[in-house]
């Protein structure tokens, strides 16, 4: 198995034991990310309905951004999935990283939401 099947898999299976632990709520939806190496995705989920209330992504023309695979994106990210989020009512979320380590873009994101009103 080569090395980018190795960390694909690990991912998964650390992404598998997330979910696990984490369920989204009426009350606190699951914040949900996805970063692949040019974009970042991003979604609040109610999980018991099986329903997106809001998303926001760097492939967005909301998002303006001449580099879309950096930090500066990725808070750019959060701070209009916050803005989003607080029209739809949604102040408390749960975060899932989805497998990703807690550093670099996925931080950014999740300090950029915070700054714009979510709570976790």
């Amino acid at each position: 198995m080569n090395r980018n099947a190795q960390k694909t898999l690990r991912r998964s299976r650390r992404r598998i034991g997330i979910r696990k632990r984490i369920t989204g709520t009426h009350e606190r939806p699951r914040l949900a990310i996805f970063k692949s190496l040019n974009h970042m995705y991003a979604q609040i989920i109610n999980d018991l309905d099986g329903k997106t209330i809001v998303a926001a992504s760097t492939t967005e023309e909301a998002v303006k951004l001449d580099k879309t695979g950096n930090k500066s994106a990725a808070a750019a990210v959060g701070k209009l999935l916050a803005q989003r989020a607080k029209d739809k009512g949604v102040s408390a979320v749960v975060f899932d990283r989805g497998g990703f380590r807690y550093h670099g873009r996925v931080k950014s994101l999740a300090d950029a939401a915070r700054e714009g009103g979510l709570k976790f």
